[in-house]
């Protein structure tokens, strides 16, 4: 028990600290940088610190839930997706330092909560677990897509960053609907998106 403590706490300060690891080529990466004027560059860089953000939560969430989910097949794709959310960390982590924004100063309080929420996603019973995982991907596509209609459509490197997430999103929600995903009650969803107004609104800031 004192070995999965410490290795859930190394997770969590490698998330928070630590530099994300890939193993995909960043998308986009070989494209040259678009001439943005500097409120384009502000703006391009808080949609992608919100997005990071997400991707810090994302792995709160799916530590969260796996530590309480009970079927191994459900742990094994939560620390499947988590790879995937890793990988996504990474990305929007260096498109920000290209636009020469900053992570979210409140990670540590965005990471906490996610945790909690997931913890209690997974001791809920597993089909509700995978239904939060699966209605969570698909309000984070959709978040996805509005970002990508929002870019400057000269910046083709935040583009290629932006969709490949999208599609990586949506598989992650196919694969919870292909293992029991319980499609969870509207009030439940519409909390889970009031939430996400909340802290894409701060995130853009601060």
């Amino acid at each position: 028990m004192l070995d999965r403590l410490i290795t859930e706490l190394d997770r969590a300060l490698r998330t928070l600290a630590a530099p994300a690891r890939t193993g995909r080529p960043l998308p986009g990466g070989d494209l040259p940088e678009a001439e943005l004027d500097e409120t384009q560059r502000s703006h391009v860089g808080a949609l992608m610190r919100i997005n990071h953000v997400g991707e810090i939560c994302a792995q709160a969430l799916y530590q969260g839930q796996a530590l309480t989910c009970r079927e191994p097949t459900v742990r094994d794709a939560l620390r499947r997706a988590a790879v995937e959310e890793t990988e996504h960390l990474s990305w929007t982590a260096s498109r920000m330092s290209e636009l020469g924004s900053r992570p979210s100063l409140l990670n540590p309080l965005w990471y906490g909560g996610a945790l909690m929420m997931g913890v209690a996603a997974g001791l809920v019973g597993d089909k509700w677990n995978l239904g939060f995982l699966a209605e969570t991907e698909k309000q984070v596509e959709a978040h996805l897509q509005g970002h990508l209609d929002r870019l400057p459509p000269a910046d083709q490197k935040s583009w290629r960053i932006l969709e490949q997430m999208r599609q990586d999103e949506r598989e992650h929600a196919h694969t919870a609907e292909r293992l029991g995903a319980a499609q969870l009650p509207a009030p439940v969803r519409l909390a889970m998106r009031a939430a996400s107004r909340v802290m894409t609104g701060v995130a853009y800031y601060v």
